[in-house]
């Protein structure tokens, strides 16, 4: 993977972190700048420091793992690195290529890549993009970076980024509030608020499970649970009516989407 440096180390970070050393990166390839005393690493061979400013070497490829809001500040002083030729691949919402160009030069090499929060669990997938000059090379560091978390995807364009973010990105919120749904409905029809939350959650992780390992789409699996004229087939019959989820989740990931772009300025 080539000398590396992570700027921040919260909870995505962190957990891209602990991917890469056990897919065999050496800790003594890595750096980390983190100005939280608490959540800088202490691993063996990892140096960390409170500071990107406490970094000499020129790493091959800087990842930004840094809050959106603090991404201006942090940026400041990485433009070195940027100029001597280093790969950076951000992971920040809403930051876009351009953004990084106008910061970092128009030369830079900048992949923009939009993960999500199962990359705690190495269950996730993140879609990226890259600039002109970023090569095939670098392209597949960057993407051995994000398969160490889970999957990874890329898309040419960028405006495809606000849907991926309102998609997947902000998709696993969507997941848990259906199981807080889901709970509070069986809690409406008599089931006791634990024994509700206890079912569903259990329900849902292990749909995702069911998902992850089958070979079959989702409109099959759903298919095989259900019987024709029975339970699972009534309620569907709500949840799939013209005016039941489908039309909710349009209209859901539209907003979050054009959320995205206004972030995006």
């Amino acid at each position: 993977m080539g000398k590396l440096l992570l700027v921040g180390c919260g909870k995505m970070g962190g957990a891209m972190l602990d991917g890469w050393l056990a897919r065999g990166l050496a800790a003594s390839d890595a750096i980390v700048a983190e100005p939280v005393e608490a959540l800088r690493p202490r691993k063996p061979g990892l140096r960390a420091v409170a500071s990107t400013s406490e970094v000499r070497e020129t790493p091959e490829i800087v990842v930004l793992a840094v809050k959106p809001q603090t991404m201006d500040a942090a940026l400041a002083d990485l433009k070195r690195f940027a100029d001597e030729g280093a790969v950076f691949l951000s992971i920040a919402a809403g930051k876009t290529l351009r953004y990084f160009a106008s910061h970092l030069g128009t030369t830079a090499k900048v992949v923009r890549a939009m993960p999500n929060t199962p990359a705690a669990v190495r269950q996730g997938i993140t879609v990226a993009t890259a600039a002109k000059g970023v090569a095939p090379v670098e392209k597949k560091r960057c993407q051995d970076l994000l398969e160490a978390v889970g999957q990874a995807l890329w898309v040419e364009d960028e405006a495809l980024m606000d849907p991926v973010t309102a998609l997947s990105g902000s998709g696993p919120a969507y997941v848990f509030f259906l199981v807080e749904a889901m709970a509070a409905a069986g809690t409406k029809l008599g089931l006791a608020p634990d024994m509700a939350m206890q079912l569903a959650r259990a329900t849902v992780a292990g749909s995702g499970e069911l998902l992850r390992q089958s070979a079959e789409p989702a409109a099959q699996l759903r298919v095989n649970v259900t019987s024709p004229g029975g339970t699972t087939a009534e309620a569907l019959r709500v949840l799939m009516a013209a005016d039941g989820l489908q039309p909710i989740f349009d209209k859901a990931l539209a907003a979050a989407s054009r959320r995205s772009k206004e972030l995006a300025g």
